[in-house]
């Protein structure tokens, strides 16, 4: 159970001011992904390597966040989360001004790689702070706000990135570096370490192992369920969409300078239309799961975006790809703040839900590893067409823990204990 106490939603609870640096930093980072993510799969693939080949490097980014995942927890819990925030932004800006000077695959794999472990320390230092400052009747609201920011950024930046693409394929990567390092200014100068602590004399938190959390029918829910989000939406959907769209979608009787010009700028679209119905579904699970509860989203936005991944590799032109990312968004969209509000109502504000939330993140992770593997190995052997079937298949069956699981949401479960005890 929750360790909070049955509350409430209140239109009146404010996002604490803490969070809103984050929103704005999360906003800045994510518009300097957006701009890689069009141009890495092609990147990769300029050193005379497969679909198979160019996915593990998505893949090693991934494998690299969840290696680092357990040390970064720990760092954590002895530096703080700022210091810790601030390092990880750093060393992302480095590794990925260091890919843009790659001369082989191997070291665009190694670069890329080493941004693993910056990217899950300013992660969970994001997620360990909103979980603790998000006030417990606005926790799908705070956790819509950031994964918004996300989202806008990630509208753009795939728009720009396949326009910079035109430009060259290492200038992405210099711009993604240098909005890091911005972010890590904003950071810096508008997050104040002290504010981040609890006040001296506070009782210390105990502690939400792993183990804990496993008892939880919620929190073993959402282990699958951002397995399968973790697979499909950040490893499968970066990692093949834009080989998919520069395959099919391209007219591949253009002359190459103009048809790589028109890949990025396809890939990119694709993307940033996926990002567009992935921030509809954010704002509109993450206004109202504080007021009908939890689980309608996590498992309707699962089933929507499962259909629709699938159905993405059997589409032949622009608008049906286009048609197919944006629905596909808004089941991805809708699953987000409701799975990150159910977390943090299973940890509660009386816990220090660190290792728990790290291990969440781990699974997430290893989706995004495995998942673009997988995928590159059904191109190469059998189609893209294949290769989505089965990314959709994996986020269905996803739901089907959620079915069983308790609803976390606090009003809901006050809700249905009354309406219970009125039958009797």
């Amino acid at each position: 159970m929750s360790a909070d106490p049955v509350t409430t939603p209140s239109a009146t609870a404010r996002i604490p001011r803490e969070i809103w640096v984050l929103i704005a930093s999360a906003f800045v980072i994510a518009l300097g992904f957006g701009l890689i993510t069009p141009v890495l799969p092609q990147f990769a693939q300029s050193f005379g390597v497969g679909a198979t080949a160019s996915s593990v490097v998505v893949s090693a980014f991934a494998f690299f966040r969840l290696l680092f995942a357990p040390a970064g927890g720990r760092l954590i819990a002895r530096l703080g989360e700022r210091p810790i925030y601030l390092a990880g932004l750093v060393i992302v800006a480095v590794s990925t001004g260091a890919t843009a000077f790659a001369h082989s695959y191997w070291q665009l794999l190694v670069f890329r790689g080493l941004g693993g472990i910056g990217s899950v320390m300013f992660t969970v230092s994001a997620v360990a702070l909103i979980v603790r400052l998000a006030p417990p009747s606005i926790r799908a609201r705070v956790s819509s706000a950031y994964a918004s920011a996300f989202l806008i950024g990630g509208i753009g930046g795939p728009v720009v990135g396949g326009t910079l693409g035109g430009l060259g394929l290492r200038v992405p990567f210099l711009v993604y570096a240098a909005a890091l390092l911005l972010a890590a200014t904003i950071v810096f100068v508008f997050l104040k370490d002290a504010s981040l602590r609890p006040v001296e004399g506070a009782p210390v938190l105990p502690v939400m192992g792993v183990r804990d959390g496993w008892r939880d029918s919620a929190y073993r829910a959402a282990v699958a369920s951002g397995f399968a989000n973790g697979w499909a939406n950040f490893g499968v959907r970066n990692a093949i969409l834009p080989l998919f769209a520069a395959a099919v979608i391209v007219d591949q009787g253009l002359d190459v300078a103009t048809r790589e010009s028109q890949q990025s700028l396809v890939a990119g679209t694709a993307l940033a239309t996926f990002a567009v119905g992935n921030a509809v579904g954010l704002t509109f699970a993450g206004r109202t799961s504080d007021r009908v509860g939890r689980k309608p989203y996590i498992i309707g936005g699962l089933v929507v975006s499962g259909v629709f991944t699938a159905l993405t590799g059997l589409a032949s032109t622009l608008p049906l790809l286009i048609a197919c990312s944006v629905v596909a968004g808004l089941g991805s969209g809708a699953l987000n703040p409701a799975q990150q509000a159910s977390l943090a109502d299973v940890v509660g504000r009386e816990r220090n839900g660190g290792p728990a939330l790290a291990a969440f993140q781990m699974s997430a992770d290893t989706g995004a590893i495995i998942g673009p593997v997988v995928a590159g190995l059904l191109v190469d052997e059998g189609s893209f067409g294949l290769a989505f079937a089965v990314t959709g298949a994996i986020t269905l069956v996803a739901a089907v823990p959620w079915l069983r699981a308790r609803e976390t949401h606090p009003v809901r479960r006050s809700t249905a204990g009354g309406a219970a005890a009125g039958s009797r």
